[in-house]
């Protein structure tokens, strides 16, 4: 199992931006966006595989996984 499929990675429909919109909470804001979900969803485990490379570069520990109320809040606010 990769370190990536830990975390949360969320691929949302945005009416105000006319595109899907990928984005990882837990390691970082932003994210990515284009008009087909499976490419944004395929762009975000990149940037998400990328992010924790990073991490690991520079020696800085990965944050923790939501787990539990704090995933449940992100999922709500998702939606």
């Amino acid at each position: 199992m990769h370190e990536s499929a830990k975390y949360v990675k969320l691929v949302k429909w945005s009416n105000e931006d006319k595109c899907f919109i990928g984005r990882c909470p837990e390691l970082f804001s932003g994210g990515c966006h284009g008009d087909n979900e499976r490419e944004v969803f395929e762009e975000l485990c990149q940037i998400v595989e990328e992010t924790i490379d990073f991490y690991q570069q520079d020696g800085k520990p990965l944050p923790s996984p939501l787990t539990g109320k704090e995933l449940l809040s992100v999922l709500q606010k998702a939606a």
